[in-house]
């Protein structure tokens, strides 16, 4: 089978230090299951294959058994550029998604071509129960809807999912500190008004405070407002 071979080339790739180090920062996943093939490898792989049937195959044979497997299926995703294939495929992918990085290497670079049809899906996303499913639409809507295209209602969206889970409101921080940099007038309220569960609020400060597109006054003003 074509999958095999293509777990044959990752773990030709691997290397045990990166593996070991790679290991502890995914407490969601157990060390046997991580090869330890380093990012720009699994970049080229994908670049390599993702136009054969080879990657096709690879792609439905789901669930992997190797955290490098769903690195480089969320690698290949990221080249497709029909947009209705990926959604295919990205929708057969997400429930089976047990981490932060392999969430956040998803990134198809369609996206950018095609946001309106994505808006109804980021939400759909958004309402999941399935940790990572739900992550990745805030962190879609991050990418792609703080610039030209942001919305008011857009941060509605984010400050109203509640949730105990640390990796969505990590991911809610994340998407707060982003639009601070990108859009500062707007987003103040949230964090001025205290709208934000308190570790998610004082951590959307701290990325702000570490961001270079913060400026000096504004770092000042945000510090300021953290809670004890």
């Amino acid at each position: 089978m074509e999958t095999d071979r293509i777990i044959s080339k990752l773990f030709a790739l691997q290397d045990q230090a990166y593996a070991d180090f790679q290991s502890k920062l995914l407490p969601t996943v157990k060390r046997e299951t991580v090869i330890g093939v380093r990012t720009p490898n699994l970049r080229k792989m994908a670049k390599q294959i993702c136009k054969t049937p080879a990657a096709q195959e690879f792609l439905h044979s789901l669930p992997h058994r190797y955290f490098d497997e769903n690195q480089l299926h969320a690698f290949i995703l990221s080249e497709e550029k029909d947009f209705n294939t990926c959604i295919a495929n990205l929708e057969q992918f997400l429930p089976y998604v047990d981490n932060w990085a392999t969430c956040d290497q998803l990134s198809p670079r369609c996206f950018k071509k095609h946001t309106q049809e994505l808006l109804p899906l980021i939400r759909k996303w958004m309402r999941s129960r399935h940790t990572y499913t739900k992550r990745f639409g805030i962190g879609t809507l991050m990418r792609f809807f703080l610039d030209e295209a942001f919305r008011l209602e857009y941060l509605e969206w984010v400050e109203s999912i509640k949730s105990d889970e640390y990796y969505i409101r990590m991911m809610q921080a994340w998407f707060f500190a982003t639009a601070l940099a990108k859009q500062w007038d707007a987003t103040l309220p949230y964090i001025a008004q205290h709208r934000l569960e308190k570790d998610t609020h004082n951590k959307t400060i701290q990325k702000a405070v570490e961001s270079f597109r913060i400026t000096d006054e504004q770092k000042a003003l945000l510090k300021t407002l953290r809670v004890k």
